[in-house]
């Protein structure tokens, strides 16, 4: 009975060991994305500028998303942990600027930053609280300059074609790591440059190689629209 006993302790240690290393360890990097305005507005959806009128023409972050090596993402991982706008009111000049919703109605951010804190940001509460986790993506953003990239080598958003392997170069060349891209279509169905993904470590500090990039939808040439 006592020999039972303890292999009975063992097995709840060795379970209680188990789930405390997933929870430390419940994702392996992050996609940094960033969308272009132009290619959001200029699809056959419609889209509607923030209360705080429209965005400049500039790249917004879309979010700061959790994934696996092996192309799964943890998505809605803490219903206990909602959003909390008092967690950021230091941030929302900064968060209007660089993290504007697009999508109608019109709103104040709110409804935008909630859906990507619940979705993806309760999957990295091992490393980020939600302050942090904001924090986090408003700071790489500040690292990272695209459209001042994509300038440097020529690439500007004009309605031209660009070949997909220049765009993928220059950001290469200016980040020093390759970037997924992602593609969306026109209202006249031509491919265009839509989201930029960068891999970020587990802490949300530094860019990385990433693991494994998304498949984009890209043509080998896509326009880079107005805005």
């Amino acid at each position: 009975m006592r020999y039972s006993n303890t292999l009975i302790l063992i097995k709840l240690l060795i379970i209680q060991y188990l789930s405390v290393l997933c929870v430390s360890q419940d994702f392996d990097f992050f996609y940094f994305v960033q969308q272009w305005p132009g290619a959001y507005c200029d699809t056959k959806h419609t889209c509607c500028y923030p209360k705080s009128g429209k965005p400049t023409a500039d790249f917004g972050i879309h979010g700061l998303w959790p994934n696996y090596k092996d192309g799964g993402y943890p998505s809605n991982c803490d219903p206990d942990s909602v959003f909390d706008k008092s967690q950021i009111s230091e941030l929302l000049t900064s968060l209007n600027k660089n993290w504007p919703s697009l999508s109608c109605p019109s709103s104040n951010g709110y409804r935008f930053w909630s859906h990507e804190w619940e979705k993806h940001g309760t999957c990295s509460e091992s490393e980020l609280d939600q302050k942090e986790y904001f924090e986090a993506a408003l700071k790489l953003r500040e690292k990272v300059n695209l459209l001042q990239i994509l300038k440097n080598a020529g690439i500007v958003p004009n309605d031209e074609l660009y070949n997909l392997e220049s765009i993928v170069e220059a950001i290469k060349v200016g980040v020093g790591h390759t970037p997924g891209i992602e593609c969306n279509k026109d209202s006249a169905g031509n491919s265009q440059l839509y989201q930029i993904y960068l891999c970020v470590d587990t802490s949300g500090q530094d860019i990385i190689e990433c693991p494994l990039l998304p498949k984009g939808r890209c043509a080998s040439k896509i326009q880079f629209p107005k805005f």
